[in-house]
């Protein structure tokens, strides 16, 4: 199981789209992938034109994506209180959560972002 970060989808759905045949191979290979609503936030409040949001719908329906629910705050607290430095957006911890909670691997092209969180896996 996989758990998107927002970086794969911008460079899956937007630009060159370089990311997009690593997409489609994955969900050819029958990966179960999440979005996570807070990925679905940073997403839809980018610079996003319709043929964007249309290829989302179709891949992620808005409606399918996965909540930050009572257990990924938990998480992301205790992530927010465990890491030594001061970190960037937390928003970042939210989104490891939502692959932590799942056991999911994170797949995200920010690695530096989430190095530091244990029990994350990335791709």
């Amino acid at each position: 199981m996989i758990v998107l970060d927002t970086s794969v989808l911008i460079d899956s759905l937007c630009g060159p789209r370089r990311s997009a045949p690593l997409l489609r191979a994955a969900i050819e290979e029958g990966e179960r992938i999440l979005l996570p609503a807070l990925v679905l936030y940073e997403w839809l409040r980018g610079p996003r034109v319709p043929a964007e949001i249309a290829a989302q719908e179709a891949l992620f329906p808005a409606e399918s994506a996965i909540p930050f629910g009572s257990a990924e705050a938990a998480v992301s607290a205790g992530l927010h209180r465990s890491l030594r430095r001061v970190r960037g957006p937390e928003i970042d911890l939210a989104i490891a959560a939502c692959a932590i909670t799942r056991d999911a691997t994170l797949w995200t092209l920010n690695t530096g972002d989430f190095a530091d969180i244990p029990k994350l896996r990335l791709r």
